[in-house]
């Protein structure tokens, strides 16, 4: 500081040889005084720069307070683009950024210094505006950073809490610095990221606990372990949702389920006991509404009782061996028949002919009946792929029936025509389920290693022997059909045919007396009267002519009748129901004027 007053000196020397008298002004000593004491003229420079009378009380901006009054001397003098107001500004800066520096240690980005372009763009910028906006600027950061450290306190309580919660580690930053905008805003993601995974794993935890609560009731247990108690009993804020309790609260629920599965499994199986036995015993309705009230539910309470009822039936089937096996071998029957065992098949389980109703047999119809029904359950699906072609074969043999039968043209209401549609849909449909069937079959039998039978029989060999049965069937019947066209062609060539239609009935005339015909060269008259024949309607009846065979039975002797009329038709025996045969001798009951014929 020194140093700028000899400078001075020669300045105003020179512009005193220049001008020729010396410019008012305060006169300036050769060193600025110390803090603490001023001259009159310093006294009176500060009040005319707009500082205040008394200096301020403040050590580090002293020295810098007194290059502001030398500063504005100088300009007050017109001198503040000479080298000595050049390097005294330059001074002034480099204190101001030196102590400004001290104000904003720790700050992510440095303070900017707006005097030189404020000069440019302002042109004439004084000291105190300077200093004036220096600290405008410097209260602000002081403001920003009060801002960013109660943020920067406020976000990491609440990463503290999250973390805990979550038992999960803090977000690492440097709490001795003042952070930036940017790090303030990932540390706003982080803890906003928290805070979903705390209400996530908060939504699963109430699920899960509601789930071991309704578990825990229907097992009629009780939570006795520390985390089981944690769950249940504590409140649910309280409780730490990090990654592990979850995953054991998962495993919790999946043991529970499992017991809770392993219970409904065994009170099922003791009401389908129950129910087994009820039938074989015959208990009556009221006696089995008694226990309907623990028929449902799956509680320990419930599998006790079911228990018990189990108990008591087992108890009374013993005493009712006799009645309990014959109720088994009756569902013997019908699973052998589901499962279309052959004769052989049944034969082999020889218990089922004893006589001997005692527990060692009851145990092996027991066996059997489990045996039966699990084969059962496991080739359901074959058996009834199997029973529903043996019916679709059943319905196409008796429409393949009523094609033979004449009677069907007589069937009103569209009948013949839906029977038809029927019958042809069946001819479509059975070729298709047996191959579905063989397909099925075949792979049953790969897994199986075995073959799969249908009455002691492969079942594919069944339906072409069905088919080979239906077809010799068909055959037969065209055999008897053509036989009896061939019997019935040789009768009508013997006797002659037989209308279809019948004829109109005359009615009948009083017979008038005295009247005779004669018939085949016999004379016949009513009026015999030691007649061995009754007459019919009122008449006598005569014998009818016959046509015998000749001795070589190839044609039918033909007898000329008198008065030159034809010889009556031959009928077959039994076509015309007035026909009467007595004594082994066809007759004829028609009257016709008198005459019979």
């Amino acid at each position: 500081m020194g140093q700028l007053l000899p400078g001075y000196s020669r300045a105003r020397k020179k512009s005193s040889r220049t001008r020729g008298q010396r410019p008012p002004g305060p006169a300036f000593s050769g060193a600025l005084p110390g803090p603490g004491r001023e001259s009159p003229p310093q006294t009176a420079a500060r009040l005319e720069a707009g500082l205040p009378e008394e200096p301020r009380d403040v050590a580090p901006i002293a020295g810098l307070l007194r290059l502001w009054v030398r500063f504005e001397i100088l300009q007050k003098h017109n001198r503040s683009r000479s080298a000595e107001g050049s390097e005294v500004e330059g001074t002034c800066s480099r204190y101001l950024r030196s102590s400004l520096r001290g104000e904003g240690r720790g700050s992510a980005r440095p303070p900017t210094w707006p005097f030189r372009h404020e000069e440019k763009e302002e042109g004439e910028t004084t000291i105190l505006q300077l200093e004036k906006d220096l600290r405008t600027q410097v209260e602000l950061m002081r403001k920003q950073k009060k801002e960013r450290k109660q943020e920067l306190k406020l976000l990491q309580e609440q990463d503290q809490e999250l973390c805990e919660i979550l038992c999960m580690p803090h977000y690492e930053i440097d709490i001795t610095s003042v952070p930036s905008l940017e790090e303030l805003n990932q540390f706003r993601q982080h803890v906003a990221t928290l805070r979903e995974t705390k209400a996530s794993r908060r939504e699963e935890f109430v699920d899960i606990k509601r789930q071991i609560i309704l578990c825990m009731e229907e097992l009629d247990h009780t939570p006795d372990t520390s985390f089981e108690r944690d769950v249940v009993c504590e409140d649910e804020d309280a409780f730490c949702l990090s990654l592990e309790n979850i995953a054991t609260l998962q495993k919790l629920l999946r043991q529970l389920e499992v017991r809770k599965s392993q219970n409904e499994a065994a009170c099922e199986g003791l009401r389908a006991q129950i129910r087994e036995l009820w039938d074989r015993l015959q208990i009556p309705a009221e006696e089995r509404e008694a226990v309907a009230t623990v028929m449902t539910g799956s509680k320990a309470k419930v599998k006790k009782a079911l228990q018990l009822e189990v108990d008591r039936l087992e108890e009374l089937k013993m005493q009712n061996m006799k009645k309990v096996i014959e109720a088994i071998r009756v569902e013997l029957a019908q699973y052998w028949d589901q499962c279309f065992y052959s004769q052989e098949q049944r034969q082999a389980f020889a218990p089922y002919y004893t006589e001997d109703y005692t527990e060692d047999v009851l145990q092996l119809h027991d066996a059997e009946i489990v045996q039966l029904r699990n084969y059962y359950e496991v080739h359901k699906e074959l058996f009834e792929g199997v029973r529903k072609w043996e019916e679709s074969w059943r319905l196409f043999l008796e429409f393949e029936r009523k094609v033979s039968d004449p009677s069907r043209f007589r069937n009103r209401g569209g009948n013949l025509l839906k029977e038809e549609k029927q019958r042809a849909k069946l001819q479509k449909t059975l070729p298709k389920l047996e191959e579905e069937l063989k397909t099925q079959i075949e792979m049953w039998e790969q897994e199986h290693a075995k073959a799969f039978v249908v009455n002691g029989q492969n079942f594919m060999e069944y339906v072409t022997e069905q088919w080979e049965l239906h077809r010799l069937e068909k055959e037969k019947a065209k055999q008897e059909r053509q036989l009896k066209n061939k019997k019935q062609t040789e009768t009508e060539m013997l006797y002659g045919s037989t209308p279809r239609t019948p004829s109109k009935r005359r009615g009948l005339a009083p017979s008038t007396p005295g009247k005779v015909r004669k018939l085949n060269t016999t004379t016949v008259s009513n009026a015999t009267a030691n007649s061995s024949i009754r007459p019919l309607f009122g008449g006598t009846v005569y014998r009818s002519p016959v046509s015998r065979l000749p001795p070589s039975g190839s044609k039918p002797v033909i007898t000329s009748t008198c008065s030159g009329r034809k010889t009556p038709r031959g009928v077959k025996h039994g076509a015309n129901e007035e026909n009467l045969e007595l004594n082994g001798s066809i007759l004829s009951a028609r009257t016709f004027k008198g005459f019979q014929i």
